[in-house]
């Protein structure tokens, strides 16, 4: 693990505009390569807030998100969103195909510089539990889990960095809950000197599963619990 945090939150502050509410508290925070992290909390505490904040979805009202110890420039934006993938709970399907959604990346400015490989795409696919034909299945038909497994993928092919998972088991039965973890675990076990993810759960057992460091988030403010060190001593 480097020095040089892959992201690092500076005194970042969400607020929203219309009510004037601070949804995020000033937050200071550092993710390095081969961080797994959970962070769990009550509905409406602002975890949602925190990862779309750090994939530069939404604006910042104050502080700054720094990527390899740089701030990122506005130009720099669709570089970074290419590196740092942020997966919702509820994914973005269009029309056709599940190929059809995992083309359509590479047909966007930042992805013009690599093409789309089927065997990849169906070597993902595999190791979600699907078969040979899941690639030709019509977007329309797929259940809620298969959505999320396509979303994934569609992801995963493109090689990032950093994966922000936005509660994406949210709701789906256990055996995609499963499928979606085993993607993750394998994506980052390809390269867990170079990788990173924050996953946002509402299961306790699950962030264990998938996290090596456990944050909680309330009312805006992100904690991450003192550890109790020998001889009476704490540290964060």
């Amino acid at each position: 693990m480097t020095d040089v945090p892959l992201i690092l939150a500076d005194g970042i502050v969400r607020r929203d505009a219309l009510r004037g509410e601070t949804l995020l508290q000033p937050t200071q925070f550092a993710l390095h390569a081969g961080d797994r992290v959970a962070i769990t909390g009550p509905s409406g505490s602002g975890k949602s807030v925190f990862l779309r904040a750090l994939a530069l979805l939404d604006p910042l009202d104050a502080g700054c998100i720094r990527w390899h110890g740089a701030s990122v420039a506005r130009a720099a934006i669709p570089r970074y969103r290419r590196s740092v993938a942020y997966i919702r709970q509820r994914p973005a399907l269009i029309d056709g195909t599940v190929e059809d959604n995992l083309h359509y990346p590479f047909e966007l400015r930042a992805y013009r510089d690599v093409r789309f490989e089927r065997g990849h795409a169906a070597s993902l696919a595999a190791q979600a539990g699907r078969g040979s034909d899941f690639l030709d299945k019509r977007a329309s038909e797929l259940s809620g889990g298969e959505a999320q497994i396509t979303a994934l993928i569609r992801v995963l092919q493109l090689a990032p960095e950093v994966l922000l998972l936005d509660e994406p088991t949210a709701s789906l039965d256990p055996e995609s809950s499963r499928a979606i973890e085993e993607l993750v675990r394998a994506w980052f076990d390809a390269a867990p000197d170079a990788r990173a993810s924050i996953w946002v759960s509402h299961d306790p057992a699950q962030a264990a599963r998938m996290s090596a460091r456990h944050l909680t988030m309330r009312a805006g403010t992100l904690d991450e619990p003192a550890v109790v060190c020998p001889h009476g001593a704490s540290s964060r």
